[in-house]
């Protein structure tokens, strides 16, 4: 390399360094991770989120909406070329349009940028002009957040901690059965490998179908163009007695777990997620219960394993230039609220605190800031009351995904949270003491005014704990 070469070298660092510093000050960037674990609503929201930013009226809760300081709110070309953008368009016209139904689910990253221009607050606000602030949403399956915690992990470990954690769950029997014909010290055989992969596979779908939240390596059931690789094509296997020979089945599945780590895990981590410092992480609790105690405390077990991916932290605007960003504010929003009658969202909420207990606990010791709510993007329920046996029953209605027209009473959550923790941890099969129904409703066609954005319960809150204090 020539002089000139170096020159022009260091003029271009020199150059984005100033880029980046001009950015940081003038147009500040928040990265927002938005995730979900299993159905919980991710695309509907960020189509929600973007919808209601755009339009406004319906955030009253956003303080910067309220005070009146935001001047206007667009939509932008991404910065990140190579990443797909989230198709804000064509999901709003599934929710908003004359027959709504529920958008496709995103099976892989994607971003949007949105932009605000707002007026600064404080006793100088007059003299001081309008600034842009940037808004850039990351879109990413929540099991592939879970399969950070494996980088801590060796596989033996993984591979003790799946088997121990699955060994009773009806959903597991026929890996088992495949698991018992296989010796993990034998000589490694592809075919062999590739059915034990492929029930391994199964399970993990069949757990996330009943309603399970621990469903690592996450790429197993999100595979993309990774499909038959071989570094998808491992499974869990007991340790062998004594040191496991070279070319053996242990060795093999053993290097392919490294190298998922390496390939997968890593350059996701790197490329997408170590770049974001507010958090949003969607969880359908409701759902957990539904499904019974196995389901919530696997619930449990997997929002502690998620904290401990985050790099929780305050940032300070020099070690976001020169070293990464940390994660400042982490919010576990317990999703389809509206499925429940006003008079019970405090419950779920309290219930998603006590769920979160252990891993908030970490990231509060470390500086970061977490909380949780309950949350509906998208409202497609009305709240009744029926007379029943003598009782008043707060009930909500809505379209079945049927087409059917229905009232729902889905139980009463308990006061005390400890009530379903308690059972769950001790292993109970099911709830002793009640009898937790849900269904699924389809969008509601839209009543309100155009422009108006879309029905929600608390959208504007948690927009307004998440980046609200950056406008």
């Amino acid at each position: 390399m020539g002089l000139g070469d170096i020159a022009d070298s260091l003029t271009r660092r020199i150059e984005g360094l100033g880029a980046s510093a001009h950015g940081a000050l003038f147009e500040p960037v928040i990265r927002l991770g938005v995730t979900g674990l299993s159905r919980a609503g991710k695309t509907v929201f960020i189509t929600a989120l973007v919808a209601n930013l755009l339009a406004r009226a319906r955030m009253q809760g956003l303080a910067a909406r309220r005070d009146g300081r935001i001047e206007a709110v667009f939509l932008q070309p991404q910065p990140d070329m190579t990443v797909p953008r989230f198709d804000f368009e064509a999901h709003l016209a599934a929710l908003a349009g004359p027959e709504p139904r529920w958008p496709a689910s995103t099976s892989s990253v994607s971003e949007l940028r949105l932009s605000f221009r707002v007026r600064p607050a404080g006793l100088l606000s007059g003299l001081r002009r309008a600034r842009i602030v940037h808004l850039d949403i990351v879109d990413y399956p929540g099991e592939w957040l879970l399969d950070l915690s494996l980088l801590d992990l060796s596989y033996g470990d993984w591979s003790s901690r799946v088997l121990e954690r699955i060994a009773a769950r009806p959903q597991a029997a026929p890996f088992f059965e495949a698991l018992a014909a296989a010796d993990p010290a034998a000589r490694r055989d592809e075919p062999a490998a590739k059915a034990l992969a492929e029930a391994y596979t199964a399970y993990l779908r069949q757990a996330r179908e009943a309603g399970l939240s621990d469903c690592t390596p996450g790429r197993f059931l999100l595979p993309g163009d990774l499909a038959g690789s071989p570094a998808l094509t491992f499974a869990p296997l007991p340790r062998p007695a004594g040191r496991s020979p070279r070319g053996s089945l242990w060795r093999l599945f053993e290097a392919r777990f490294e190298a998922y780590k390496a390939e997968v895990v890593r350059p996701f981590f790197r490329a997408h997620f170590a770049g974001i410092d507010r958090q949003v992480v969607l969880v359908d609790v409701l759902e957990a219960i539904h499904a019974g105690p196995a389901a919530l405390e696997d619930l449990r077990r997997a929002l502690a394993d998620t904290l401990t991916a985050f790099r929780p932290g305050r940032n300070a605007w020099l070690a976001r230039l020169l070293r990464g960003r940390r994660v400042e504010r982490i919010l576990f929003a317990a999703t389809k609220a509206d499925h429940l009658h006003h008079s019970q969202h405090a419950r779920l909420a309290a219930i998603t605190e006590a769920l979160l207990a252990e891993a908030r606990s970490r990231a509060d010791f470390a500086g970061a800031e977490t909380r949780a709510m309950a949350i509906a993007a998208l409202r497609a329920t009305t709240e009744e009351t029926h007379e029943h046996e003598g009782r008043t029953l707060a009930c909500v209605r809505g379209t079945l995904l049927d087409g059917r027209n229905a009232a729902l009473y889905p139980g009463e959550l308990p006061r005390d949270p400890a009530r379903l923790l308690a059972p769950a941890r001790e292993g109970a099969e099911k709830w002793l003491d009640a009898d937790y129904r849900i269904m699924r409703f389809a969008p509601a066609p839209l009543t309100g005014a155009p422009g108006e954005g879309l029905p929600h319960i608390r959208l504007d809150k948690a927009a307004e704990f998440l980046f609200g204090d950056r406008l």
